[in-house]
């Protein structure tokens, strides 16, 4: 009987959030129509049989595009994609809101052509994504380099301080914009509130890459979201932690952002396809709706009760440490990086894989990330905490150790040519170890986590070469 009603009122949930394109698509596959136009496939009906088995045939279905069955456009947002998105913007506290293809890659590339122009200069951390860099390459702007703060011990940036940003507000003009990553890739919070008040004390718009942080707004255990905290531009990865579809995302204009939303549609209508996927649209949609949901907000709340649990578990471990806020740092408790003594993080991650069927986020030269997800039960937990006693009980060989090789780039680029010539410029590809003296002509970034080791512009240096084990030649731009 009580699991009678539990059904019920889930049920009861479900029905009091809506989901416009969820319920739109629903509609369209109820209501079947003879199809004359994309996709080719035509329902699933020409499909390659072993693939409809795999992901099947009722996905195939509903694998439509914009423009058909009454689903609106996505550019100009029309009918059920542009309530959507009018509904994550009321979810979020956002005056608008854009739902994203090709991930938060696609807001990123948005603001770089939308928000800054060619000589024009763009205060930006260290640690950003590559996917901002390429912003950059686009519209010809220059970054002016801010590092956070270092964690040694882990071989991790930290938070970027306030003070960092006004210093390079003082020191530069024709300043178009601050562009920041927060949390880090670890989960490391850096203090928004305080950047905002001097962006707007110098009336730079700021814009946050808060990819990790789709969940912050959600749960008053997390950290506050920047679109609360004086940001004009925030990007979520909604597909990274949020439980939509690979690939899916969003970007939010503040409420009293200062940003005009149009410049930045008018961009994303020329990074975007023109055939978007219904599926990816869809599941932001039904991302949105399960996290407003009592059924979502039940399973965040275990969520973070699992990450808990799990730390009290690590805490108690010998030879194994966490990165945790009592170190001075503020930290999303969801995100646990962990290194075990006389192991590397490559190795660790190795042994989890092969040894306990265990898959993790990442892993650097120190430690390995371990997400605590939505859909994780505590029985996951438990079983990960087991592996990890185990394993820092037990003497593994490190075979890392004697390579000279490192992951995680904590390097503070020297730059000698812009980003967008030297990216432009006529290059040559030369072996690894004469690349040293040159200036490179590509972008290195390795997913995860996309921070850059190397980018156009920069000068090559014996210290970038431990991060360059898999590449034996280098694109450098060439010389006269």
């Amino acid at each position: 009987m009580e699991k009678k009603n539990k059904q019920k009122n889930e049920i009861k949930d479900i029905q009091k959030i809506k989901a416009p394109i969820v319920e739109a698509l629903k509609n369209a596959s109820d209501n079947p129509t003879y199809q004359f136009h994309i996709p080719g496939h035509t329902k699933g009906k020409a499909v390659f049989q072993d693939f409809k088995k795999l992901i099947g045939e009722k996905a195939l279905n509903i694998d439509t595009t914009d423009e058909f069955d009454n689903l609106g456009t996505l550019h100009p947002a029309t009918g059920p994609i542009a309530e959507a998105q009018e509904l994550a913007a009321q979810a979020f506290g956002a005056q608008k809101t854009f739902f994203l293809l090709n991930g938060s890659t696609a807001g990123n590339l948005a603001v770089g052509m939308a928000l800054t122009k060619q000589g024009q200069k763009v205060i930006i951390n260290r640690n950003c994504h590559r996917s901002a860099l390429t912003g950059l390459m686009i519209s010809g702007a220059e970054p002016v380099w801010v590092c956070p703060s270092r964690i040694e011990d882990w071989s991790i940036w930290g938070s970027i301080e306030a003070s960092k940003i006004e210093q390079a507000l003082k020191e530069n003009d024709n300043v178009g914009l601050v562009w920041i990553t927060n949390p880090t890739y670890e989960g490391v919070v850096s203090d928004i509130e305080a950047i905002s008040k001097v962006c707007k004390k110098y009336n730079v718009p700021l814009v946050v890459d808060e990819a990790h942080g789709c969940l912050w707004n959600f749960n008053k255990h997390l950290p506050e979201t920047a679109l609360k905290l004086g940001a004009d531009v925030v990007i979520h990865s909604l597909h990274k932690t949020g439980g939509s579809m690979s690939q899916s995302s969003m970007l939010h204009i503040a409420k009293n952002s200062v940003i005009n939303p149009d410049s930045v549609e008018k961009a994303l209508k020329l990074l975007h396809t023109t055939s978007p996927s219904l599926l990816l649209l869809a599941s932001l949609d039904a991302a949105r709706a399960a996290l407003q949901s009592k059924s979502g907000q039940a399973l965040l709340d275990r969520t973070i009760k699992n990450a808990k649990y799990l730390r009290s578990r690590l805490d108690s471990i010998p030879n194994l440490h966490q990165l945790k806020t009592s170190f001075g740092y503020m930290t999303d408790v969801t995100k646990v990086f962990i290194k075990i003594d006389g192991l590397s993080g490559k190795r660790l991650e190795s042994i989890l894989e092969i040894d306990f069927g265990i898959e993790v986020e990442s892993a650097s030269d120190v430690g390995v990330l371990l997400l605590c997800n939505l859909g994780n039960k505590r029985s996951d937990f438990k079983y990960l905490a087991d592996a990890l006693e185990k394993i820092a009980s037990n003497n593994y060989t490190d075979i890392c150790y004697l390579e000279n090789r490192k992951h995680m780039p904590m390097l503070e680029p020297q730059i000698v040519m812009s980003l967008r010539d030297a990216y432009y410029s006529e290059k040559e590809v030369v072996k690894k170890e004469a690349a040293i003296g040159r200036i490179s002509a590509e972008v290195i970034a390795e997913c995860p986590p996309g921070i850059s080791v190397l980018l156009p512009g920069e000068l090559i240096t014996e210290d970038h070469l431990p991060y360059l084990n898999d590449y034996s030649e280098l694109e450098v731009v060439k010389r006269n």
